[in-house]
């Protein structure tokens, strides 16, 4: 039941390494928080240069780029932090291996939300009935 948003800036990635950017999220979602392989909703947003603000090197040995990607996965609560370090890992690695993506530009937020809050359609809270 994730939710992912994913903000980048425009003219940074083009739409075959967008693709490659939702399919590694949905199997690394897969792999490492057990979600179905059709619970796939995701939104790209491109952003123009002065929208898409970041800083180089909080946090890290590297400088970020303007390759970076903010990926916010909404999703319900019950993952361990052991599931969520591996999915921070798996994401990094495998957006570098696949897509050339500096793991630096792998901007990971998880937000949890209790089951009631999810609709997906027809006016039901279909994870609590």
């Amino acid at each position: 039941m994730p939710f992912v948003r994913v903000s980048y800036m425009e003219n940074e990635h083009d739409k075959d390494s967008l693709s490659l950017v939702s399919n590694t999220i949905m199997e690394a979602l897969m792999k490492e928080f057990n979600v179905p392989e059709k619970d796939c909703f995701q939104v790209f947003h491109s952003h123009k240069k002065e929208e898409f603000i970041y800083a180089p090197t909080y946090l890290l040995r590297n400088d970020r780029s303007n390759c970076l990607l903010y990926i916010q996965i909404t999703c319900g609560p019950g993952r361990t932090q052991q599931q969520k370090q591996s999915l921070y890992k798996e994401l990094a690695n495998q957006l570098h291996s696949q897509i050339n993506i500096p793991k630096e530009d792998i901007f990971v937020v998880l937000v949890e939300t209790s089951l009631e809050n999810w609709s997906f359609g027809d006016g039901l809270a279909q994870m609590i009935i």
